[in-house]
């Protein structure tokens, strides 16, 4: 991706004089607007100082309020490379550093490394904008080491990246070691699953031809390049499809849910999982405790023009009308598995956060067992790659609440059989399918209560 440079080329700066010395102030050119560059900041500055989300940052960054679409999109992956290769960039950024900057100074060093080394902005460009960038953030006296920091990176270019593990150093040293479970080699799978952005996955409504330029996988999904917008693709406003990886998708096929079934879809928001539940004939209730995250259901939901039952609650403390046949609990996890489309994931979780998520998911697990009908199904789903909400969970409440483990078939993963594991569950990863892109990483187990 080529991150285009903001000013005119009349406007670029020229090279200091023989003596070194940059130019009086008043000699300087003015500096221009750059709202890709300004969100692209408030992003990377808020994943990494505060550890807020990226999609939550970019919703409070004031230079994306009156930003044109193309800029915040451009903004949303000039950081998320930023953050894709942050530990790399440190690394390159390291021999260049007398002394530790401030850390809003460090957070326009990577974007403007980034942009150098991973996204093909040319050397002027990158600079520039780099060098503007901390004028307008107030860091004008770090100008001068920027424009110095930069200038050599270009000038080393691909050099600078040799002899570095990359898979190693862009995947913070706690999620590494976690990892090692699923064995070395995918470990580096993984990783190298995660060094590239995602291309879009799509699930279709029944009937609906593959878009142009798709590609059929075999799950059933349709995967289109990264970068497509997907409000550019013939049927959006019509409703024959929506967002959705192929492995998330997995959880709620497996619930198998049956034409007039009263099914449930715990934690439900964005809505692609209620979707495919109705569009199987069942009756649904979406549950989401978030009344924002509910409004975007109900407008996805709404889009796809479909009749789902929807519920503003918190599903560990609400109690139904009626028991359900079946019920799908994807529930609030560390969302490593996501890291592909979501990197600041990696960023903004510590160790003791899994603590407080697996306590969630177990009151979650409980509140479902007693919405569950005897003899209904529970698939519980994890958009993770930590044991800890994965298959240590499934193994904890194996037996307990009323709930047998009813293992998934290699019949129904024959699509995907090296996702099924030996104890029955699923488990995807960001390193299968490397000659198609990749997936997300889910863990799913499917449960049977006693009757």
């Amino acid at each position: 991706m080529n991150i285009p440079s903001s000013a005119p080329s009349s406007a670029r700066r020229k090279p200091a004089g023989r003596s070194g010395k940059s130019r009086p102030a008043k000699e300087r050119r003015p500096v221009t607007a750059d709202p890709t560059r300004d969100i692209a900041f408030d992003i990377v500055s808020g994943v990494i100082e505060n550890r807020r989300m990226l999609e939550t940052t970019l919703a409070r960054s004031s230079a994306a309020q009156d930003a044109e679409a193309r800029d915040r999109g451009a903004a949303h992956r000039l950081a998320a490379a930023t953050l894709r290769h942050r530990g790399t960039l440190m690394a390159v950024l390291e021999p260049f550093l007398r002394k530790e900057p401030p850390e809003p100074v460090r957070i326009a060093l990577l974007i403007g490394a980034c942009q150098l080394l991973f996204l093909e902005t040319p050397p002027h460009a990158a600079v520039g904008t780099t060098v503007d960038l901390m004028r307008r953030r107030g860091l004008a006296p770090f100008a001068g080491l920027a424009n110095a920091v930069l200038r050599k990176i270009a000038t080393g270019g691909a050099s600078l990246l040799e002899g570095l593990d990359q898979e190693r150093l862009n995947i913070p040293a706690w999620l590494w070691t976690s990892w090692k479970t699923f064995g070395p080699g995918t470990v580096r799978a993984i990783a190298r699953g995660l060094s590239h952005e995602a291309p879009l996955d799509l699930t279709l409504r029944p009937g609906t031809p593959v878009p142009e330029g798709g590609e059929l996988l075999p799950t059933g999904s349709v995967r289109l390049p990264a970068g497509t917008r997907v409000m550019d693709i013939a049927g959006y406003e019509e409703g024959t499809f929506w967002v959705q990886d192929a492995a998330a998708c997995l959880p709620a096929r497996l619930l198998a849910a049956q034409p007039g079934e009263r099914v449930a879809d715990l934690c439900a928001a964005p809505g692609g999982k209620t979707a495919q539940l109705a569009l199987a004939g069942a009756q649904v209730t979406a549950l989401e405790r978030d009344p924002v995250r509910m409004e975007r259901l109900k407008e996805n939901i709404a889009r796809l023009r479909l009749d789902v039952n929807t519920v503003c609650a918190d599903a560990a403390a609400w109690q139904p009308e009626h028991l359900f046949d079946a019920i799908l609990l994807d529930a609030p996890c560390s969302a490593t598995g996501t890291a592909r489309r979501h990197p600041d994931a990696l960023w903004i979780k510590r160790p003791r956060d899994l603590k407080a998520l697996v306590e969630s998911q177990e009151l979650l697990l409980a509140a479902a067992a007693r919405m569950l009908k005897p003899g209904g199904r529970l698939v519980y789903a994890v958009c993770s790659l930590q044991s800890e909400e994965g298959s240590e969970q499934a193994r904890k409440i194996a037996g307990k609440l009323g709930l047998q483990p009813h293992p998934f078939t290699p019949e129904e993963l024959s699509d995907l059989p090296e996702a099924l594991t030996p104890e029955g569950w699923l488990r995807t990863h960001p390193g299968m399918w490397p000659e198609r892109g990749g997936m997300d990483g889910f863990f799913a187990a499917r449960f049977v209560k006693a009757d």
